[in-house]
Parts: structure tokens; sequence; C-alpha cells
């Protein structure tokens, strides 16, 4: 009888059909740790609800239909008419259905919402990243239209539904749910937005304009209103902040003019564009006039944190894709899992992995302090956000490329998932201003914001007398803040520094000593090679990589 030549053995199965909230103990034990206990109960089983969704088979090949169907553009119906709509895969919309549906765009009503939504946003990104962006841009746009109660009113109570409605057949307010999208940049400026082009002229309302213009990346143009930013006559070159609704209360369209979807590396099933403006009809001032930046950044600073929670959520996918992978792998006489170096590898994944879900979630929590009242959380996260942004999105990139790097030749095809990872992995540190953007951002709340200054040392000074690794690390950060010198050149390492500091201060307060440990030698200590699997002897390495989370191996 001949052999058998198609026997498939030594294949891992496919992770799926399990709890993504449970699985992952950091971020379980991070969400208990910054709620109070008569809480954590119900936060822990709605999070848990979600983790099963996005555990399952479902919901995996909902991610990967909507990459492999990307959104298209029509500009034009049957008839010649202009209607600018872009048309997206089934799949894309039973993702945001249950992203809406789970109260990801809706951190407002109820106490602890940003620590519930960011938790949430972490789950369910590690579904598919692309459709986070209208889902961030849209929980994002409350805080600035606040700055116009009468506009926050009506917006507010639609931007925060739990009901998703896509379509322009209907204004908005006839609809049970809304999105929002954003356009700030142009072509000629980029993130240098005083360079704005885009003309505002008065209309016949009080503060309603008519807008003339263009932005090189509108993001989410399938949505229902946007935030743009544009030029007044009154302005002096600083630009306003408006609200412009795809369609207006009459039914008619706005006019919005999609002139193309951007081709991206990654981000495949999101939509990104670039629109006109030509004599848009109808938009509506938010905020002070020429006041439009301080206004949006507000917007920014949100969607700032869902850029370091997902990419804190990629990386934990990645991780927990290797080590699935490395659990059920065997070579070389025994499982990838036992081999002391593919166990330093898995355990310096783990390590990053965890240092950033910790930094996310601290974040969140001081979101919601901040919205209560707490002026010291207000200066923690002015300095404290844009430090997490530029480094936490740094070391997504690497990360995932090791990640991928643990599954072999198996890892660099398709259907692993593991290249849509990879592809996803660089977004968020050129979303809402790149690294330079985020260092000098820092730099400049240093410069002229000490109450940030102040409450990030409190912080950070909780953790003192605890590590020698640490407190060595706080006094060569003040060192170096104390040599203004070419402080501008010194930016990003000084960014660098501050973020490790901030990740050690929190490991070593709450994460068990072999975590924390593995983090200061490694990060703090200088024993560290510059390529991960590199952690120095002597490390816990089963313990560090164990916290991936029971369930995933």
């Amino acid at each position: 009888m001949a052999a058998a030549t198609h026997t498939v053995t030594n294949q891992p199965p496919p992770l799926v059909d399990h709890d993504v909230f449970t699985a992952d103990r950091a971020l379980r034990e991070g969400v208990e740790r910054h709620l109070p206990p008569e809480h954590a109960g119900a936060a822990a089983d709605e999070l848990s609800a979600l983790g099963r969704r996005a555990g399952s088979a479902q919901a995996q090949e909902w991610g990967a239909q909507a990459n492999d169907n990307p959104p298209v553009l029509r500009t034009h119906d049957r008839y010649g008419h202009r209607i600018d709509e872009v048309d997206f895969h089934p799949a894309w919309h039973r993702l945001m259905e249950e992203a809406v549906g789970a109260g990801l765009t809706d951190p407002w009503s109820r106490p602890h919402g940003q620590l519930l939504r960011t938790a949430g946003f972490f789950v369910w990104t590690q579904v598919e990243a692309g459709h986070g962006c209208p889902v961030s841009m849209t929980h994002a746009a409350v805080p600035a239209l606040r700055r116009e109660p009468e506009l926050a009113a009506v917006w507010e109570p639609l931007l925060a539904s739990r009901t998703y409605r896509p379509g322009l057949d209907v204004p908005a307010t006839a609809k049970p749910g809304a999105l929002a999208g954003m356009g700030m940049t142009e072509k000629q400026g980029g993130s240098d937005v005083r360079a704005n082009a885009t003309r505002a002229r008065p209309a016949g309302g009080e503060g309603e304009f008519t807008l003339t213009g263009h932005k090189w990346f509108c993001s989410a143009p399938m949505s229902d209103a946007f935030l743009v930013l544009a030029q007044t006559e009154d302005g002096g070159g600083r630009p306003t902040c408006f609200l412009v609704p795809r369609v207006l209360p009459d039914g008619s369209r706005n006019t919005f003019r999609i002139q193309r979807l951007k081709e991206k590396l990654g981000n495949r099933s999101n939509a990104s564009s670039e629109v006109e403006f030509d004599g848009t009809t109808w938009a509506r001032r938010v905020g002070e006039e020429a006041r439009g930046v301080s206004t949006i950044i507000e917007m920014v600073a949100a969607t700032r944190l869902d850029c370091v929670t997902g990419s804190a959520a990629l990386m934990r996918q990645a991780v927990a894709q290797a080590s699935h992978h490395a659990a059920h792998r065997t070579a070389f006489g025994k499982l990838l899992a036992d081999q002391p170096l593919m166990q330093n590898v898995l355990a310096d994944l783990a390590l990053e992995s965890e240092a950033a879900t910790a930094l996310t979630l601290r974040l969140a929590a001081a979101y919601d302090a901040a919205a209560a009242g707490d002026e010291q959380e207000r200066g923690l996260l002015r300095i404290a956000v844009p430090a997490a942004k530029y480094w936490v999105t740094k070391r997504c990139t690497p990360t995932v490329a090791e990640a991928l790097e643990c599954l072999g030749g198996n890892g660099y095809v398709e259907e692993s998932g593991m290249p849509r990872l990879l592809r996803e992995s660089p977004l968020n540190s050129l979303w809402e201003g790149s690294g330079n953007v985020q260092a000098l951002d820092v730099l400049r709340a240093l410069q002229r914001e000490p109450q940030g200054f102040d409450a990030f040392l409190r912080e950070i000074g909780t953790a003192r007398g605890t590590d020698h690794r640490l407190d060595a690390a706080i006094k060569e950060l003040l060192t170096q803040l104390g040599d203004l010198e070419g402080i501008e050149t010194k930016a990003r390492r000084l960014t660098e520094q501050m973020a490790l500091v901030l990740q050690g201060s929190l490991l070593v307060r709450y994460a068990p000593p072999e975590v924390a440990d593995a983090f200061c030698a490694s990060r703090l200590g200088g024993d560290w090679g510059t390529a991960f699997g590199t952690l120095p002897y002597g490390v816990d390495l089963a313990g560090v990589a164990g916290r991936v989370g029971a369930g995933v191996g």
C-alpha cells in the first residue's frame, strides 16, 4: 500500500472560541484594580461576554472578510447624480454593530465609563482594528461638541447611542444613532494645521458658515457628521472648528465631495479619504472663532488614548497567537514553549504587552477621575498621554514582527492573520500626530504646564524605594531634565524615558514580582539587548510568559 502523502500533523489548532478578556490576566486584573469592588463583578461579566464574542470563530471571520473586501467609493449613481457614498462589505457592518452595541462609542453615561469603554475597545479591537477608527472618532467628538451646549444636546445622544444605523438616506436626527468623523489635515500642511487653506464664510444664521476647500485625510467619510478646521475672515490665520453634517435637516445632501479613498499599507477595511468642500452649504461653528485647535484638541486627546489602546491590543493579540502556536508546535523533540530560548522570547513579548496594558488602563482611569474634577489626574494626562502615545505605538511594530517570527514561515502566510496585524501595527504611531509631534508635545507640556510635570512626579514617586533600578532610572530622568541645552534634539529620548519609568512604576506597584523584576532588569537596569528574547539570566521566564493567560495555550 502506498504511503499517505498528505497527513497533517504538528500544526496548532486555530485560536478560536475562547474568552479574549478572561484569558488576559493583565487586562482582567487591571480593570479590577481601577474599579470599586462593588462594580468589579458586573464589569467582568460584561467584558467577558464581549470577550467571548471577540474570540468566536464567527467574529474572526468577519474581521478577515472586512479586510479581504475593502470599501468601495461610489461618486455618482446610475443616472449621473453625485452621491459620494462608500460601500462596505456586510462583515464591516456586523463588526460596527457589535462595537456600537457594546457601548464603545459611549464612555459618558455611567461611572468609570472611560475605563470600561477602553477595556472593551481593547478586547474588540483584537478582532479587527480598522473599524476602530469610526468608533474612536465618534466617542471623541463629544468633548469638542460640548463647547456648544445647543449642538451637544442634539448630537451627544446620537453619538453615544448603542444602535448602529448606517446610511445617508435621512438626516442624522431622524436616526437612532450616528457616527462622527474628523477632517483636520491638508496636503500643504499636514500636522501644521495653521497652514490650512479651507475657508469659512458666514451664512444666514448665527454661527452658520459655508466652507470651500479640501482635506487631505478625512477619517471615516461615511459618517453622519464631521469636525473640521477652516479659516475665517477674522481669524487672523488661526483656524476655527466647525461641525459639518452629511445630510441637511430637509433631507438633502450637504456638499461633501469624496475625491478618492486612500490605498493604505494596512487598515484596509476602513475608508480614509480626500474630500473637497465646494461651497458646502451648511457648517456650524464649534467653540470660539480662531480657537479651533484648542477646541478640537479635546477630540485629539481622546483619540490619542485610543491609539495607545489600539496598539496595546494589537500587541496582545500578536503575543497571544505566538504563545498559542508555541504551546502546540513541537520542534527538536519538545514543544516550542518548553525550549529555553523560545521561552525567553515569549516572556519578553509578554512583558512588553503587559506594560502597555497597565499603562493604557491607568490613563483610562485618569480620564474618569479628571472628568469628575480631579485636577491632578488632568495634569497627569497632559504629559502621560503623549508620552504613552509615543512609546506604546513605537513598540507595537517590533513586538508584532517578533511574534510573527515565532510562527516561522506560517506567520508570513496571510491565512495565519499575522501579516494583517503587522500591516496594521505602524498606523497608531502616525495617527493623531507622529512620534516627533508627540515628543514635542511632551516638551511643550514640561515647559509651559508645570502642574502636569508635578502630577507625573507624584505618580512615579509612589513607587520610589521599591526597586533600586526604578529609583536609578527616575534619578537619571531628573538629571536629563535638568540640562536644557539641546532639549528639542533630546525630546524623543526624554519621552521614551518618561514612558518607561511610568510603566515601571505601575508594574512595581501592581504586577506580580516576577514581572516587575523582569521589566526593571531589562528596560530600566540596562541588562537588556536590543532584540526580543534577551532577558537576563535569572529572570522567571515561565512566570512572565505565563501571564499571557490561561486558555490561550
